[in-house]
């Protein structure tokens, strides 16, 4: 099946979510995080990727970006970052959550033995400031409402994290205006 979601105003940047299957928690290490904090930063060196705003919980990310085509950029992300995040936990020795991805593995994907991520990436169009500010609230809060920080800005993996005092954010993001 193929996603329903489509980027219907491409001029625009998008709150897009994109999920684990079965809502699994990969992103509980460092090198998991890593590999799609490394794919957001080649597709703004090499695909035309703005990206304003992320946060990467355990078993999906949210994030405000903009491409000229949206689409095939996030397919292209979500296809490198898949096969890298297999390659890690193998290397990490998860092998309960391979078992799990290879048991997720829809019948239409026959170029792998796993599916990592639930199909689409919900595009919602920033169609004003407002909205923009209600979206980085609500990104950089994710971590806030798990409790698993006192303050956004405390998460690593957050564009949050770029407003510490002294911090070293995993990447930096691209001025909104």
């Amino acid at each position: 099946m193929r996603s329903r979601y489509q980027v219907k105003e491409p001029e625009r940047a998008h709150f897009v979510t994109s999920t684990i299957v079965d809502w699994l928690p990969v992103f509980t290490t460092e090198a998991c995080c890593d590999i799609l904090v490394s794919s957001f930063d080649y597709c703004r060196k090499n695909k035309q990727l703005r990206l304003f705003a992320w946060v990467i919980m355990e078993n999906h990310f949210h994030a405000i970006i903009s491409a000229p085509f949206l689409s095939a950029v996030m397919s292209d992300l979500k296809k490198f970052t898949a096969r890298s995040l297999i390659e890690q936990l193998d290397r990490e020795r998860r092998r309960w959550l391979l078992d799990r991805l290879k048991s997720q593995r829809q019948t239409h994907k026959t170029r792998s033995q796993h599916q990592v991520w639930q199909e689409g990436f919900h595009p919602q169009a920033i169609l004003d400031d407002a909205m923009m500010v209600q979206k980085l609230e609500y990104i950089h809060h994710n971590p806030l409402r798990r409790g698993w920080v006192t303050a956004p800005e405390h998460w690593r993996y957050s564009s949050a994290h770029e407003h510490l005092t002294a911090s070293a954010p995993a990447i930096v993001c691209d001025a909104w205006r």
